[in-house]
């Protein structure tokens, strides 16, 4: 094999581990931490997905009309971790109310990062503590 062959075969071989590593963002460069929200809604869909989990909320405002929001979260193991499981394990139910409060999206989405929620038992559970190099 050829001197450039081989350098040509390490470039692909650095830029194919390099994309997943791109791909993945902060939290803060998605998220505004100054626009907390609180919302009170029917769980309509979880997504049980890595890297980060979504929950879809039917959220109604006080004209009755409803809008999903797509709230991310950590990952499948880190709300195993917070004590939260899949609705098959007496988990996450797709038609309970649940309250959450996160972090609103940058772009004015209807979308938000978890960071607790209130189960309809009225337990409240904390899935993200916060970055510490956040900010």
């Amino acid at each position: 094999m050829s001197r450039q062959s081989c350098g040509a075969l390490a470039l692909c071989g650095l830029l194919l581990v390099a994309v997943p590593a791109l791909a993945h963002h902060a939290v803060q460069a998605q998220f505004d931490f100054d626009k907390p929200v609180e919302l009170k809604g029917t769980l309509s869909k979880m997504e049980w997905i890595n890297p980060h989990a979504y929950m879809h909320l039917d959220v109604k405002d006080d004209t009755g009309k409803v809008t999903t929001w797509a709230l991310e979260t950590v990952g499948p193991g880190g709300l195993r971790r917070a004590g939260l499981s899949r609705a098959a394990r007496g988990g996450l139910q797709v038609g309970q109310t649940y309250t959450i409060r996160g972090f609103m999206a940058k772009d004015g989405s209807k979308s938000a990062f978890l960071k607790d929620l209130t189960l309809p038992d009225g337990r409240n559970v904390t899935i993200w503590f916060g970055d510490p190099n956040a900010r």
